[in-house]
């Protein structure tokens, strides 16, 4: 028996999720006491209406008459306030509960490593944590609590039939094997049907959210008509999910009726013989047709109360998972960076995104503290990997990077990051004011350091003409920018950190002459006395860097001095020709 209800619901999950209560026991407490009473007090209103019936209104006796709809009356008021006492604590518990647990997924979510972002649609990572965290509320809300108080119900007023005459209670319950085959069918039914739904949702999140992110190369290709069939087809199957779950209540619940109406014909024809010989009473007669109501109703909706609950169960299965998921950088170094000198130094470090194919291959170089290092080669030889590595994002299979002659996995990674300052091509920003996007709300940083490292980079006075200045509100990212400006904040945001280490990928490659001659300023007075790692593809951006680092599929080829590379007459010379012959072609 145990095992076919393991197989039904998972009891250990159940357990996890009911745990989830324990910040908020009394509530929860509450909520169980308050189900307990309403399934006591449920018998009260037909014994009320029977007594009354038999003993008063056919004995003709208007005073008590008066004075049992009086105690009716304050008992449907009782019940009536212990519904809504009911159903407010149970949702007050349920919103308590994933209040705190949506702030722990998110909280997991950001220390995440970025493979699982890389591997994981963020329509997905969405569902998690809004659709699926809101569903783990209907367990509370709508699920266990409330089939407990059914199932009470359902109990107490079986007794009290029972009590009254087991024969008529036999009568009434002989149409009950087919209204429990048929919530079993339509329990099973539903249940598929909602699993697909909450797919359907993903799926459509995941759609909508990637193209609305994407939308300029969608116009720019003029890809709409075909991105929009795309999105009917999901929208179309996102429609039918629903409307078979809305298919399997709209057969189901008239059904109920229907079977409802029929045990209730079998009790009043089974009553006439059994009145007409004196056995039974009309009030009894009228008892029993509440209790069929009382029974048949949590009958009812336990079918659709309990795919609620397996339905939370689904989603508390998948949000647990993405809890107890390890795809995260393990923070297991015990040393605080504090303010790092900046010697980097990678060792043979050998590096696979699928633990086959290496995209760093016995790499090994070295950064003196305050110099600048370059790193040049094709798209995909494995640049941005390093700093991947670097910034601790992704380990090193073998080998080790140190920093200060310390390996980086020995540092407490936050304060490893806060010694690393970042600047990339495609640059974020977030909806919110420029000076919050520069110290990314960081209230320990001040206005006057904001407009100080502005200045220092020759940027103050681009964000001063802008209409609230450093107050202006840069829309979702950063969309009323242009993609200088946007770079341009970058620049103090990483400035402002002052990091002991800067990283440069591809910072000036998509931006125009204007800007990129501010940026070079900028990269010239940020870089002084601080160690640098530079990434670009034109060359000439790079010739005054202390060390020119060439990689070429996942190896380092070369490294030296410009001049030192132009010299050796090989891969570096002949891309830097390359190069010098295009800009010479376009001007």
């Amino acid at each position: 028996m145990k095992r076919i209800l393991n197989k039904v619901i998972d009891f250990g999950l159940l357990f996890r999720v009911l745990r989830l209560a324990a910040p908020h026991k009394t509530k929860f407490y509450t909520a169980v006491f308050i189900a307990v009473l309403m399934a006591g007090l449920s018998i009260l209103n037909p014994y009320i209406i029977q007594i009354t019936l038999d003993k008063y209104i056919l004995q003709g006796n208007y005073q008590m008459l008066v004075t049992m709809s009086s105690v009716l009356l304050i008992s449907l008021f009782v019940q009536g306030f212990l519904s809504y006492q009911f159903t407010f604590t149970t949702a007050l518990l349920g919103q308590n509960i994933i209040q705190r647990l949506r702030v722990k997924v998110f909280a997991h979510l950001l220390h995440m490593n970025v493979r699982f972002f890389d591997k994981t649609p963020i329509g997905i990572s969405t569902t998690r944590t809004v659709n699926d965290v809101e569903t783990i509320n209907d367990i509370f809300s709508e699920g266990i609590i409330t089939i407990l108080s059914d199932l009470l119900t359902i109990i107490v007023v079986l007794i009290f039939m029972f009590s009254m005459s087991w024969k008529l209670t036999l009568v009434a319950m002989s149409i009950l094997p087919l209204l429990i085959l048929s919530a079993w069918i339509f329990k099973e039914g539903i249940k598929k049907s909602f699993t697909e739904v909450r797919n359907q949702v993903a799926r459509l999140n995941t759609f909508v959210q990637e193209h609305l992110t994407g939308m300029s190369v969608v116009q720019l290709f003029t890809a709409e008509e075909r991105e929009m069939a795309k999105f009917k087809i999901i929208n179309r199957d996102h429609r039918n999910a629903h409307i078979s779950s809305n298919w399997y209540y709209s057969i189901f619940f008239p059904m109920v009726e229907i079977i409802s109406a029929l045990a209730i014909s079998l009790l009043v024809w089974y009553w006439s013989g059994k009145y007409l010989q004196g056995d039974v009473t009309v009030g009894m007669l009228n008892s029993f047709i509440i209790c069929i109501n009382l029974l048949f109703r949590p009958i009812r909706m336990l079918a659709d109360k309990f795919n609620t609950l397996q339905m939370g169960m689904v989603a508390a299965d998948r949000v647990f998972k993405l809890i107890d998921s390890d795809d995260r950088i393990q923070n297991t170094g015990k040393i605080s960076a504090g303010k790092l000198k900046g010697e980097i130094a990678f060792e043979n470090v050998w590096f696979a995104y699928d633990d086959e194919y290496y995209v760093l291959k016995d790499v090994s170089f070295k950064v003196k503290a305050g110099e600048s290092l370059a790193i040049v080669g094709a798209t995909g030889s494995g640049k941005t990997t390093m700093i991947n590595l670097l910034m601790r994002f992704y380990d090193v299979h073998r080998g080790r990077i140190t920093i200060d002659g310390v390996d980086i996995r020995d540092y407490d990674v936050y304060s490893l990051r806060k010694n690393l300052g970042m600047v990339l091509q495609d640059v974020f920003l977030f909806s919110g004011s420029v000076l919050d996007n520069i110290r990314l709300r960081n209230e320990s940083i001040s206005r006057e350091q904001v407009i100080n490292a502005s200045k220092l980079c020759g940027v103050n006075e681009f964000v001063e003409h802008l209409p609230d200045g450093y107050d202006y509100l840069v829309k979702e990212r950063g969309a009323t920018l242009s993609m200088g400006q946007r770079q341009l904040i970058s620049f103090v945001r990483a400035l402002v950190h002052d990091p002991a280490i800067l990283i440069l990928d591809e910072a000036t490659s998509s931006i125009d002459t204007e800007s990129e001659q501010i940026i070079q300023r900028a990269i010239q007075k940020m870089v002084s006395n601080r160690t640098s790692i530079i990434i670009a593809h034109r060359l000439s951006t790079i010739q005054n860097s202390n060390t020119i680092l060439v990689l070429d599929h996942a190896e380092v080829k070369e490294c030296g001095t410009h001049e030192q590379l132009i010299a050796l007459n090989g891969y570096y010379k002949k891309l830097y020709e390359m190069q010098f012959r295009k800009e010479k072609l376009l001007v």
